[in-house]
């Protein structure tokens, strides 16, 4: 990777970053299912109201800026699921390609007994061939596939679950 990446605890001042590095992606309906970009108003409660020792949000800087976050979400939100999570990867537009997702999903894994997790969920669309990738060099497996249960711009998208034992 030719850039020096630096993983920390995200916090508020972050999420006009995080917003900005979200809503580039909305656009190319490759990576969420969100049809129009979010504020950062829209975003305080999911930013807010989580587990922070549990369920963080990690930014990745380079330099001062950040290149792109990952975040940990309750799957299900039954007790019984406390040791799944579910998570997510957003990189910035300049930035994909260059590992920062790899740092990230590195870190998540080698962190995943400290934060208490002992399976982790990705849910992927099926035309999202680099995420798709990026799992599998983790270690990810489908575990699960919801066919054409998206859809965006009158197109159905299937839904990829990737999962792993960590």
């Amino acid at each position: 990777m030719g850039i020096e990446i630096n993983i920390t605890r995200a916090e508020e001042s972050d999420l006009p970053a995080i917003v900005e590095i979200y809503n580039s992606t909305v656009a190319s309906r490759m990576v969420t299912a969100d049809l129009e970009p979010v504020t950062v108003e829209s975003r305080m409660p999911w930013f807010h109201n989580r587990d922070w020792e549990k369920r963080p949000i990690w930014v990745a800087r380079s330099g001062e800026t950040i290149v792109g976050w990952i975040s940990f979400q309750t799957y299900y939100g039954r007790p019984a699921y406390q040791a799944t999570v579910e998570f997510s990867i957003y990189i910035a537009e300049q930035s994909r390609g260059a590992g920062v997702g790899s740092v990230l999903l590195d870190r998540a894994i080698s962190n995943s007994e400290a934060l208490g997790i002992k399976t982790m969920l990705g849910f992927v669309f099926g035309h999202n061939k680099p995420s798709l990738g990026l799992l599998g060099k983790f270690g990810f497996e489908q575990w699960g596939m919801l066919p054409g249960v998206c859809e965006m711009d009158g197109v159905e998208r299937d839904v990829v679950i990737m999962g792993r034992k960590v």
